[in-house]
C-alpha cells in the first residue's frame, strides 16, 4: 500500500499552527477544537488504517454558521480542509493531511423534521444512518440506503461517497434519497439546494453534491427520502458447488426481469469466516452462497421465491433454505453485515469496490480468484451481487511491507478488469486515496480535465479534500 502517496506538507502552513489554532479558537468553543497530539491521534486515519496522517488540528463546529466560519477562515489562511463524518471511508476519503484541519459533524446530530404525509426527513449530517431509520420505525417508515457501516457511519458520509448497501439493489444508492441539502462553502456562504420535493427542475447540482467527496463544500443538513416499510420480507440462501454458478443465477434473476430487494455474495472463505463468527446457520460445504431476500404480501412473497427457486434449481444449486422465522432472517443478515469485521479477526485485509455488469459476474470471479493467487494471497468475496457491486476482501499481512505490496497491486488489477469488463472503479466507497491514481484507467484526460474545471467553480484553491479523487500530477484549475 506503500504506492499510494501524499503532497508534502506546506512547512509555511505548519510555522503558522499556532495562528491557526488561535483564530479557529476566535470561531470555536474550546470543547470543539481538537489541538493536542494524543487526541487529534483518533483522527489521524479512516477504515483504510494502513494510512495515517496526523492532522493540524480537529474543528467539530455545532451549526451550519459555524462551520461555514471555519471554512472562510481557513481560505482566507490558505489552510487545506478535510470533511469528516464518523470515519468508516474504506478509500481513504477522510485521512487528513499534516498541514490540514480536519472539519467533524460530530456535534451536529440531530433529527430537525419528519413529515410523515410528504414522506421525508431532515437532519443534520452527523447523524447516522440506523438513526434515521429510528426516527421513523414506529410509524412504519424506513431509510433504504442501508450499507454495512449504517450503525456508525453518518448521513454526511454517506453523501459524500453515495453508499449503498445490500437493499439498494431495489431501492437505490444515496443518491436516489437526497432530496436536498444544506451545505457551506469554502467562501463561507451557506447554499441551500434541492428541497422537499420528488423531481426539481433546472441544473441537477444535487446530483454533482452527492458523491463529491467533500471536495465541493461541507453538507451540514439534508433533506431525505423516507419510504413505508413492506408489509413483510424474507431471505433464502442458496448454496452453490461454485462462485461461478452463483455468479450466473444472479445474472439469471436480474435476466428475468426479478428485482428482490437484496441478492448478496458470499464465497466459501467469506462463508466460514461470517458463520464462526455470527453463527447464523449458513452451509459450510458449499462453494458459494447467495442471499435473495424478498418482500410484499405473503402471497407476493412466496410467488417471487417460487420463480427465484426454479431459476436457482437451472443453476445446479445445491442447498435451499428459506427463513422461516424473524430470528432466522435476523441472523443471516447479521452474519452479512459483520462480514468486514468478522473478516478483520482473522487477517488483515483491503477491500475493493469495483463494479461490474451483472452478466460479467462468473467471468470476474474466476479472473479475481486467479489475479489474488498469482500473487500468493487469499481473497474472500462478499458483496452485492444483484447490482454487480464487488467486494473482494484481499488477505495480508500488514506487518511485511511485501505482502502489503502485493495486496495493492492484486487490487489494482481487479480494479482494471471491473473496468474492463464493461464496470466502473466505485460502487459505493468512492475514490478517496485507493482509486485516485486508477482514474486514468476508466476516464480519459479530457473527460477528467472537464471534472477538475467544475471541482474548481466551488473550490479555486483547491483546499477541500485535495489530495483525493484526481491523480496528483497533471491537475489545474483553469
Amino acid at each position: 500500500m506503500s504506492a499510494i502517496a501524499f503532497p508534502e506538507p506546506d512547512p509555511a502552513i505548519l510555522a503558522r499552527r499556532d495562528a491557526i489554532l488561535a483564530g479557529l479558537a476566535r470561531i470555536l468553543p474550546a470543547d470543539c477544537l481538537v489541538a493536542s497530539e494524543a487526541e487529534r491521534r483518533a483522527y489521524e486515519t479512516d477504515a483504510l488504517t494502513a494510512y495515517r496522517r496526523l492532522p493540524m488540528a480537529v474543528a467539530l463546529p455545532r451549526s451550519t454558521r459555524e462551520t461555514a466560519d471555519v471554512l472562510r477562515f481557513c481560505r482566507d489562511a490558505g489552510v487545506k480542509v478535510v470533511a469528516r463524518g464518523a470515519g468508516t471511508s474504506l478509500a481513504g476519503g477522510a485521512i487528513p493531511q499534516e498541514d490540514a484541519i480536519v472539519v467533524g459533524v460530530s456535534k451536529m446530530a440531530r433529527v430537525l423534521d419528519v413529515n410523515l404525509a410528504d414522506r421525508t426527513i431532515r437532519v443534520e449530517a452527523g447523524v447516522t444512518n440506523l438513526a434515521v431509520t429510528a426516527a421513523v420505525a414506529e410509524h412504519g417508515f424506513f431509510y433504504a440506503p442501508d450499507p454495512s457501516s449504517q450503525l456508525a457511519c453518518t448521513i454526511a458520509g454517506n453523501i459524500a461517497m453515495n453508499s449503498g448497501g445490500a437493499h439498494c439493489l431495489k431501492y437505490g444508492v444515496t443518491s436516489n434519497h437526497v432530496l436536498g441539502v444544506t451545505m457551506a462553502t469554502i467562501d463561507g456562504e451557506i447554499v441551500e439546494i434541492g428541497g422537499d420535493w420528488m423531481e426539481p427542475g433546472g441544473l441537477d447540482l444535487l446530483g454533482l453534491i452527492t458523491g463529491s467527496e467533500g471536495q465541493l463544500g461541507i453538507v451540514t443538513e439534508a433533506r431525505l427520502r423516507i419510504l413505508r416499510a413492506a408489509e413483510g420480507a424474507r431471505p433464502v440462501l442458496f448454496g452453490f458447488d461454485s462462485s461461478e454458478a452463483a455468479g450466473a443465477c444472479t445474472a439469471a434473476i436480474i435476466g428475468a426481469g426479478l428485482v428482490p430487494v437484496a441478492i448478496e455474495f458470499m464465497d466459501k472463505p467469506a462463508i466460514e469466516i461470517c458463520e464462526a463468527f455470527a453463527k447464523a446457520g449458513y452451509p459450510l460445504d458449499v462453494e458459494a452462497l447467495l442471499i435473495v431476500e424478498v418482500e410484499g404480501s405473503e402471497a407476493e412473497i412466496e410467488t417471487q421465491l417460487a420463480r427465484i427457486v426454479e431459476i436457482a434449481r437451472r443453476h445446479d444449486v445445491k442447498v435451499v433454505k428459506e427463513s422461516r422465522s424473524a430470528m432466522e432472517t435476523a441472523a443471516i443478515w447479521k452474519g452479512r453485515k459483520s462480514a468486514f469485521g468478522a473478516t478483520g479477526r482473522v487477517a488483515d485485509y483491503i477491500c475493493m469496490d469495483g463494479t461490474v455488469p451483472t452478466g460479467q459476474l462468473p467471468y470476474v470471479l474466476k479472473r479475481s480468484g486467479e489475479i489474488v493467487a498469482s500473487y500468493g494471497l487469499r481473497v474472500a468475496n462478499v458483496f452485492h451481487a444483484g447490482d454487480g457491486n464487488m467486494h473482494p476482501l484481499i488477505l495480508y499481512n500488514c506487518n511485511d511491507p511485501a505482502e502489503q505490496a502485493k495486496a495493492e497491486a492484486a487490487g489494482n488489477d481487479i480494479l482494471k478488469l471491473c473496468v474492463e469488463a464493461g464496470g466502473c472503479l466505485t460502487g459505493e466507497h468512492g475514490v478517496g486515496i485507493e482509486k485516485r491514481d486508477l482514474m486514468r484507467h476508466q476516464f480519459s484526460a479530457a473527460d477528467l480535465a472537464q471534472q477538475m474545471r467544475v471541482r474548481a467553480v466551488f473550490d479555486p484553491q483547491w483546499l477541500l479534500n485535495p489530495a483525493k479523487v484526481f491523480p496528483l500530477d497533471g491537475r489545474s484549475a483553469a
